[in-house]
């Protein structure tokens, strides 16, 4: 269990609680239960493993030493004699810093109040020397359910009308999704820079949803945020439920606040899909229009691929790149840049530049010639405008090698979820949360990943003493087990 002084530091480092004791209605008298002493309750309450409900959040705080007890206002004196912490007044403070941080007219979004509150506390949950050791950030959405019971159909007549019906993943050999009635919990989690050191898998930033909202818009404000707020955006990993949003919902506002994007894409937006001046369009870049469609055809790699079916497909993505367009210039202020033919940069041999012939012949050759040449072809440049490739352009090319090894810090998020759903801790399953709405919902999450972070720099620390313990015996560092045979793959092998 992580100490109470923890919880306490990253509350008062977040500034939150004074903020919300501001627009909070004064009573007839003052509140024995500060809003300070709540967000340490719920953090209590969560690094104890204990639901999210308010009796839990009073037991935790009537657990804590008298001397802790009174200082925090558990334990107050009255006119009649020291007065413990009653339920009423933990619900009744609760209850008014829910309905301070929600919206008047819910609609199943946060409001800007309620997220700047969920993301200061996690932003101070982040340790100093970890704050800029990496920008980059591995995104992920998973169901949230409501305790709520689903409303009749055709209507929403029910305790909960802010949540909708949503899809979620199973864990079942099916491929079909099920059908859950809540909210979406959208999270960033810190993932090391490409060929970085390792750092210590940190939620930095959440948010939570209706299921009737797109949780990539919803969480796009999130993120084009964090520069304003002094933290810098890098790479972004995310899957293909990102990439295949338009580009008005994720990619163009990510790019503007200086984001990298290293996603999959979906299987409708891989391959050749138009052209611009007469290159082709494939994958995120711009191709001579003589590429084989061999080449542009073939997808990311296949989870089970051998090493050998690995190097036959590096091999060919290799291939690839010496058709693609070279970008010669930045983005201008209109969005616009400019790439040059591949025939000019020397990867090539094409008869319409006579020099590049002189190349040597290890360089693919183009055979035949367009009976009209467009401008890709006769240019040496060409602009590319902002709304071309807006959609798939990404960092490396796909299905490159480079974009394999990036991508796969994309896992980073699920594991974050993971600890989350993990029963041995909190499980936020259905009926972890009992209160109604997205703003008590939203603070318990809240507290829960602060208390989750807490978690993993304690794991990350011990390992790291452990490591130096056994470098300093000569030791190497002890490495993790990994399976090397999936469960499914076990259980369809049969009976030997």
């Amino acid at each position: 269990m992580t100490g109470l002084a923890a919880f306490e530091e990253i509350i008062d480092a977040s500034g939150i609680a004074p903020r919300i004791e501001a627009v909070l209605p004064a009573g007839p008298r003052s509140r024995q239960l500060s809003v300070r002493t709540l967000l340490a309750g719920l953090c209590l309450a969560q690094a104890d493993g204990r639901p999210a409900h308010l009796t839990r959040v009073r037991q935790a705080l009537v657990s804590l030493p008298g001397d802790d007890q009174r200082r925090l206002g558990v334990l107050a004196d009255w006119n009649g004699g020291p007065h413990l912490l009653t339920y009423r007044q933990t619900e009744y403070t609760f209850g008014l810093a829910a309905r301070a941080l929600a919206k008047d007219e819910p609609g199943g979004l946060p409001s800007p109040e309620l997220q700047a509150a969920c993301d200061g506390l996690l932003e101070a949950s982040v340790p100093e020397e970890f704050k800029d050791a990496s920008a980059s950030l591995a995104v992920d959405w998973t169901d949230l359910e409501s305790f709520s019971r689903p409303p009749p159909h055709g209507t929403r007549d029910c305790a909960d009308p802010e949540a909708g019906w949503g899809h979620r993943k199973n864990n079942l050999l099916r491929s079909q999704d099920e059908l859950s009635y809540g909210y979406y919990l959208s999270a960033g989690v810190m993932m090391p820079e490409e060929n970085g050191p390792a750092i210590p898998e940190l939620a930095r930033r959440a948010a939570i949803s209706s299921c009737r909202h797109d949780p990539v818009r919803a969480f796009a404000p999130v993120l084009t945020a964090m520069p304003a707020a002094g933290t810098g955006l890098g790479d972004i990993p995310g899957d293909s439920g990102y990439a295949h949003r338009d580009a008005g919902a994720w990619a163009i506002p990510l790019r503007a606040a200086g984001a990298q994007l290293i996603q999959d894409l979906h299987p409708h937006d891989r391959g050749p899909k138009g052209t611009h001046h007469g290159a082709t369009t494939a994958n995120g870049n711009l191709y001579c229009p003589q590429t084989p469609r061999t080449l542009t055809g073939p997808g990311p790699l296949a989870r089970t691929a051998t090493k050998a079916q690995a190097t036959g497909h590096d091999r060919q993505t290799s291939e690839l790149a010496r058709y693609k367009l070279g970008r010669l210039t930045a983005d201008d202020e209109d969005g616009c840049h400019r790439v040059q033919r591949p025939a000019a940069m020397g990867k090539i041999r094409c008869p319409l530049r006579p020099a590049s012939m002189t190349l040597d012949r290890d360089r693919p050759e183009i055979p035949q010639l367009p009976e009209n040449p467009q401008a890709c072809c006769t240019q040496q440049t060409i602009t590319v405008p902002p709304d071309v490739l807006a959609k798939t352009a990404r960092k490396h090319d796909c299905p490159s090698a480079a974009w394999r090894r990036s991508y796969a810090r994309r896992t980073g998020a699920e594991r974050g979820f993971a600890t989350a759903k993990d029963p041995a801790t909190t499980n936020i399953a259905r009926g972890w949360c009992r209160l109604m709405g997205l703003a008590p919902l939203m603070l318990f999450t809240a507290a829960l990943l602060a208390v989750r972070n807490q978690r993993i720099l304690t794991t990350w620390n011990t390992r790291q003493q452990e490591n130096q313990r056994r470098a300093a015996r000569g030791l190497p560092p002890r490495t993790r087990k990994r399976r090397r045979k999936t469960l499914t793959a076990t259980a369809s092998a049969g009976p030997p």
